[in-house]
C-alpha cells in the first residue's frame, strides 16, 4: 500500500500547517506529513505556503491569516501571531512543528523559497546559473537543516526549485526530493542531478495521461520513489496505488485502504 501523507496536515480537515494540523494527522493515521517552509524577516523558517500573509489567493473565500504582507518582509513575532483562516491557530515556525510531532512521524519539508520572489520554481538550471542559485539558497537551507537537526523521525526535504536542491546537496543535508514543473523530462534530469531519492509528481502525471505513463517505471528504475500529489478522493487515492506510487500525498484523512 502507498504511505499516506498529509498535504499541510490535510489540509481539506484542518486549518493547513499549523501544529494542530500537522499533530493531528498523525494522529488520524498518517504515515508522514508535508509542510512548506519559508523565512520570517530575520531568517527564521516559519511553516507557511503562501508568499503574503493574506495569501496569494484566497481560500473559500477567506483570507489565509487576518494580517498582510510578504512573510519574508514580516517581524518573526508578527507572524507567529497571525491567525490561520479564522481557526484560533496561528502560524507557527519549523522548530514548535518539529518539537510537536513524534519521532515515528515522518516530515516533508517543502523549501518553498529563500526569501525573495525570484525562485526559478519548475526549471532545469543551465550549468552557469546553478552556482548562483546555490548560493541565493544556501543561508536558509542551511537554517532549515539547523532546525531538524535534533527530529528524529524520518525527514526528506523537497522543492519545485533546483537551487534550493543545489543548497542543500552542497551542505550536506538530507534525502531530498524534486517536485517537477510542465517538463517532467527536465524535472527528472534535475532528480538524476542531485541523485534525489524521490520525485513528487502532480497526479495528471501520473494517470490519466497516455505521455506520462512510464514516469513512475523509470522514476523506479532509477531508484526513485514517487509520491504525487494531492489526492483529495477516494478514487484518485486507489488510482495512484493502482499506477504503483510510493506515497499519496492527500488532503484528507481515510482515503487510502480501499482497494
Amino acid at each position: 500500500m502507498a504511505a499516506v501523507i498529509a498535504h499541510r496536515g490535510f489540509a481539506g480537515s484542518a486549518p493547513e500547517n499549523t501544529v494542530a494540523a500537522l499533530a493531528g494527522a498523525i494522529e488520524a493515521g498518517a504515515d508522514a506529513v508535508e509542510l512548506d517552509v519559508r523565512p520570517a524577516a530575520c531568517g527564521t523558517p516559519v511553516v507557511f505556503h503562501d508568499d503574503r500573509l493574506e495569501g496569494d489567493e484566497p481560500r473559500d473565500g477567506r483570507p489565509l491569516t487576518d494580517r498582510e504582507g510578504l512573510v519574508c518582509d514580516q517581524p518573526l513575532e508578527r507572524v507567529r501571531g497571525a491567525e490561520v483562516l479564522e481557526s484560533g491557530r496561528t502560524v507557527p515556525t519549523l522548530v514548535e512543528v518539529l518539537e510537536a510531532l513524534p519521532s515515528t512521524a515522518g516530515v516533508n519539508v517543502e523549501l518553498k523559497s529563500p526569501g525573495t520572489p525570484d525562485r526559478r520554481p519548475g526549471e532545469a538550471l543551465s550549468a552557469g546559473e546553478r552556482g548562483e542559485r546555490r548560493r541565493l539558497w544556501a543561508p536558509f537551507v542551511e537554517r532549515v537543516l539547523a532546525d531538524c537537526r535534533g527530529f528524529e523521525g524520518d525527514l526528506l526535504f523537497s522543492s519545485f526549485c533546483e537551487g534550493a536542491l543545489a543548497a542543500l546537496r552542497a551542505a550536506g543535508g538530507g534525502e531530498a526530493a524534486v517536485l517537477p514543473g510542465p517538463d517532467l523530462e527536465a524535472g527528472l534530469e534535475v532528480a538524476r542531478r542531485y541523485d534525489c531519492e524521490a520525485i513528487h509528481p502532480p497526479i495528471a502525471a501520473v494517470v490519466g495521461t497516455p505521455s506520462t505513463a512510464d514516469l513512475v517505471a523509470v522514476a523506479h528504475e532509477e531508484g526513485r520513489a514517487v509520491n504525487a500529489w494531492t489526492a483529495t478522493s477516494w478514487l484518485q487515492f486507489d488510482d495512484l496505488e493502482r499506477a504503483g506510487v510510493d506515497g499519496v500525498i492527500a488532503e484528507y484523512p481515510g482515503l487510502g485502504g480501499w482497494s
